[in-house]
């Protein structure tokens, strides 16, 4: 086989569009996870009552603990808040919510979607092999968009028609980064 950028091109292309597939589609997922958390749906919803109400004052680690363990959260704990008169309570895989005026509550318990959960782990992975593997992708990515712009010759080339299409490519991103952000 030839050495063409046409070549290059095409065979990298087919070795990435597995991932090139799975972080476009959990990219767009994303971009979207204020209004949908596109790693996890909730799986069990579960209304609380505590047996006595609790001041802002009282909540600390050894309350967490205890709370913990009276309503049977095997999970560990990412972080708790008070805010105002609402107790927010985050676990890796639960989030509670109680009223503290009220003292009621709900426990919702959470599982990974399916195939999308995972896809989005890749966006956020830090493992060292991981972060070679997807260093050598955004190489890829590099190489491909470069041999791109010399497969087209005459009229539709990259020096003819396609570096004007790639600078408003270029330009668009940057108006969302300086000037919308």
């Amino acid at each position: 086989m030839k050495l063409t950028a046409r070549n290059t091109h095409r065979d990298i292309a087919y070795f990435f569009l597995g991932l090139i597939i799975a972080f476009s589609i959990s990219g767009i997922f994303l971009n979207h996870r204020q209004s949908w958390h596109p790693r996890r749906y909730t799986y069990n919803s579960q209304e609380i009552q505590l047996k006595s109400l609790i001041t802002t004052d009282s909540v600390n680690d050894q309350f967490i603990t205890d709370f913990t363990k009276e309503f049977n959260i095997d999970d560990n704990l990412r972080r708790f808040a008070v805010n105002g008169n609402n107790l927010t309570i985050s676990y890796v895989s639960n989030d509670v919510k109680i009223d503290l005026a009220t003292g009621k509550g709900k426990i919702e318990t959470y599982r990974i979607t399916p195939l999308l959960g995972q896809m989005t782990q890749l966006h956020q992975d830090t493992s060292k092999w991981w972060i070679y593997y997807s260093d050598i992708f955004g190489v890829a990515m590099l190489v491909i968009a470069c041999t791109g712009m010399f497969i087209e010759r005459g009229k539709n080339s990259f020096w003819s028609r396609g570096w004007k299409l790639a600078l408003v490519g270029l330009i668009f991103p940057l108006v969302f980064l300086f000037l919308l952000s």
